[in-house]
């Protein structure tokens, strides 16, 4: 089983478009997606969502491009999460247990139960949390942490 990383490349596709706004640098899916080494194609994709969900606008013609659509104080993760439709955390039997069998009859209620709870959980803590605690936070780190060499992707 692999891990969804959407979520992921949705946050740090607004990190960048939120540090580089004042940059001057138009965020084109081809600058983002040398920070987040992937194809183009696939933020363009992802950028379409969270275009939907109000995050983010795209300017077409000269310098098209993606900006922020709010400021990143006002996007939660929880925002992010929605507009990036994760798989859920957790999924149920693929095949339908034995309902003759005592656990086999009760563990789908119980742990479908369980798991909207750890969902809401998490969600409760993308609330809390917004792209600019992640800019802050990621700057911070790099500050820490300096890189050996500067990218072209910064």
């Amino acid at each position: 089983m692999s891990a969804n990383s959407r979520l992921t490349l949705a946050i740090h596709t607004l990190t960048w478009i939120a540090n580089n706004a004042d940059n001057h640098y138009i965020a084109t899916s081809e600058r983002i997606a040398q920070s987040v080494n992937t194809n183009p194609v696939i933020l363009r994709g992802l950028l379409g969502e969270m275009a939907k969900y109000g995050l983010v606008r795209v300017q077409r013609g000269n310098n098209a491009g993606w900006t922020l659509a709010r400021k990143p104080e006002e996007i939660t993760l929880l925002d992010v999460y929605r507009a990036s439709r994760p798989s859920p955390l957790f999924a149920m039997h693929h095949t339908p247990p034995n309902p003759k069998c005592r656990i086999g009859h009760g563990i789908g209620p119980v742990l479908e139960e369980v798991y909207s709870d750890v969902q809401n959980s998490v969600e409760e803590q993308l609330t809390q949390i917004t792209i600019a605690d992640i800019l802050q936070r990621t700057l911070k780190y790099t500050d820490e942490h300096p890189i050996a060499a500067q990218s072209a992707a910064t």
